[in-house]
């Protein structure tokens, strides 16, 4: 069935299994080899992994660029090698004298468009190699800093350790693509200047999807939910509905007349039925739509119709 439909697939990814652990489990469990992710989670990360198959493995590309929402655990006291609970401890210094005061305004100074350099381990090429990569060869990497920009950094909870060495922050991140949470920890413990690391993390949401509604590896083997490629666009973008005829120019790689909106709309048959991502450009003097991406084809279209 999978190789006749296309969707996405909301996965509630498990700690310990990487990405492309995910992608390899689900081309099983869709019988397709058509597969990606929308954005990689680290191994020691759960949540919200949107995974793609078929047709819809074109949408990922605009689905990693939507905003994230985290939930973390940041630790306050020591630093890792890798700045998450996966790397080994390098260094330790007290955070007993750490105030609620000073938590609240080194955060407050990672709010808003910031500057970060993402951690060495990270997935970021350099020269054609990942970083983690050039690390584990013993490598030093210098990764140039990066604009991004933190939404919400929110304090849920503050636990001191009894001995009060360490103190954990549950927090809650609200980011654009491209910010690492593990360096916005390192970064809180150097502001703080005891070191920082994180013991937990969870995406909770991409875009307009939430974990709430991801079902998890198992779930997803018994049961092969997925939203289909139309609901799907219709939830991703401003929707057009199209004619018959715009339909069959869409799907010639022809231009129809304009949309008059911005940026990238999805043209839909009156039936909900996607056949293309559309978007304005002018040619000849003459504003027309013309199709970026095309999902559907001549059968579709006759089918509609039977």
């Amino acid at each position: 069935m999978t190789g006749l439909v296309s969707g996405l697939i909301l996965v509630d990814k498990p700690a310990g299994w990487t990405s492309h652990d995910v992608v390899s489990r689900t081309r099983k469990i869709a019988g397709t080899r058509k597969v990606g992710h929308a954005g990689t989670l680290d191994p020691m990360a759960t949540g919200m992994l949107v995974i793609g198959f078929n047709k819809a493995t074109r949408l990922l590309t605009y689905i990693v660029e939507t905003t994230k929402t985290y939930r973390a655990t940041i630790r306050l006291g020591q630093n890792t090698t890798t700045d998450d609970a996966d790397g080994e401890v390098i260094q330790t210094r007290l955070a007993n004298a750490v105030t609620v005061e000073h938590i609240d305004s080194a955060i407050n100074d990672l709010t808003g468009t910031i500057q970060q350099v993402p951690s060495a381990v990270s997935a970021i090429k350099i020269d054609g190699k990942r970083a983690y990569q050039r690390v584990r060869e013993g490598e030093s990497v210098d990764i140039p800093a990066r604009e991004v920009t933190i939404h919400r950094f929110d304090i849920e909870a503050i636990h001191r350790a009894p001995d009060g060495k360490t103190i954990d922050i549950d927090v809650e991140v609200v980011c654009t693509p491209g910010t690492y949470i593990r360096a916005l920890a390192r970064d809180l413990g150097e502001a703080l200047q005891t070191g920082g690391y994180l013991t937990f993390l969870r995406r909770t949401a991409v875009g307009p999807y939430h974990v709430n509604d991801a079902v998890t590896l198992e779930e997803l083997g018994q049961e092969f939910r997925y939203t289909d490629i139309s609901t799907a666009t219709a939830k991703l973008f401003s929707t057009r509905t199209v004619t018959q005829a715009e339909a069959t120019d869409l799907v010639h790689g022809r231009r129809i007349a304009a949309s008059e909106s911005t940026g990238l709309s999805a043209a839909h048959l009156a039936n909900g039925r996607v056949i293309a991502l559309i978007t304005d450009a002018e040619r000849a003097n003459k504003t027309e739509a013309k199709p970026e991406i095309v999902f559907a084809t001549m059968a579709d279209i006759t089918g509609a119709t039977a």
